[in-house]
């Protein structure tokens, strides 16, 4: 059962709506250098293949902020660009036409973004206020203060300012490699506030590890009804990112972009290789493209008779092993009594004769 959906506004970036009812939108940055437009498109131009949804560019010097306008002509998603301290390169970013700014409270004056708010205003611009604890002044002052109520408060002086200034095309985010905290930040501010909340682990580290901290983390607030949008910070290519985000929706039931493989974890009841037929379907499943599959799919690869026969009678497709033999499963229903090795042949042919 899906949690009770937290009420948020919708904010429109570039065509992706955001909050409300809308789905959980899939975000990712580009790791290239944005002056490098060939590159950077390339790099959004794959992503979008995998179906990323929004993609931010670092704004790092006015370099890149005059590139904004060639790399969002040649892509098809949302541009968002990352700024900080120099209110000069927000500016640029807007003139260039982007679709979403990102500021961060901890490096960013007011005086100067009275400025940027205006400007953004005026082209109907949806600014993150992007609060990441490694920035936060306040918290480095007092290491022992409670690390989610500093953030959750920097983000309430800067509503505060943003509303005073009559803008409320705003997103929210509060970021810590901290997971417990980020949770608590989170928690407080899905209470305090209506405006639509990006969810992540900040700096949440190699793939390995930092897959584990983002399921985690992203995982527990979205079972709970909180987040609009994420995006998964890992040290690894921004595909990787993609991938892992979705498959946290899809395990939450809120996002189907991926077939479901069911399996067996092994143990001395199975007596056939449920690890290699599992990776192969698995890794073949998940490199193709959405459009290739009829959505939700469920497939399950079983072991022995213990769960088998059940786990495979509830998907779409499933085999249930024996002894070096298996039943092939169909909605339910068993095809035919197979080797194992024409397993794989077998379940292939049964799934295209679905796609059909």
């Amino acid at each position: 059962m899906k949690a009770q959906r937290n009420k948020t506004r919708v904010v429109n970036i570039g065509g992706v709506k955001i909050g409300g009812n809308n789905p959980v939108a899939v975000q990712s940055m580009a790791k290239t250098i944005t002056a490098d437009v060939r590159s950077t498109v390339a790099q959004i131009k794959r992503l979008e293949k995998i179906n990323c949804e929004i993609i931010r560019v670092g704004v790092p010097d006015m370099a890149a902020a005059l590139c904004l306008g060639k790399i969002k002509k040649q892509i098809n998603i949302p541009l968002v660009a990352d700024i900080h301290f120099q209110w000069q390169l927000a500016i640029e970013a807007i003139n260039q036409g982007v679709d979403k700014i990102r500021i961060n409270p901890g490096n960013m004056a007011k005086d100067k973004l009275a400025i940027i708010l205006e400007r953004a205003k005026a082209r109907k611009i949806a600014i993150r206020i992007g609060v990441n604890s490694g920035s936060l002044k306040s918290l480095h002052e007092n290491k022992k203060a409670d690390k989610a109520s500093l953030m959750v408060n920097a983000l309430a002086d800067y509503i505060r300012f943003f509303e005073n200034a009559g803008f409320r095309n705003i997103v929210i985010s509060l970021k810590a490699t901290d997971v417990p905290a980020t949770i608590k930040a989170y928690r407080i501010a899905a209470q305090k506030f209506d405006y639509p909340l990006h969810l992540g682990i900040t700096e949440a580290g190699v793939a390995e590890a930092g897959i584990i901290k983002s399921s985690v983390g992203i995982g527990t607030l979205l079972a709970e009804g909180i987040g609009d949008t994420i995006r998964v910070s890992l040290t690894s290519e921004p595909e990787e990112e993609i991938k892992t985000a979705y498959a946290i929706l899809q395990s939450l039931n809120l996002r189907n972009y991926y077939p479901e493989i069911i399996s067996c974890p092994t143990c001395s009841r199975a007596q056939v290789d449920v690890i290699t037929l599992a990776n192969r379907i698995y890794k073949e499943m998940v490199s193709q493209p959405q459009a290739t599959w009829k959505l939700p799919l469920k497939i399950a690869i079983m072991g022995c008779v213990v769960n088998g026969p059940g786990e495979a009678r509830e998907a779409d497709f499933g085999l249930a092993g024996g002894r070096k033999e298996g039943l092939l499963f169909r909605r339910g229903k068993i095809v035919s009594k197979i080797k194992e090795k024409d397993f794989y042949q077998a379940l292939q042919k049964e799934i295209a004769k679905w796609h059909r």
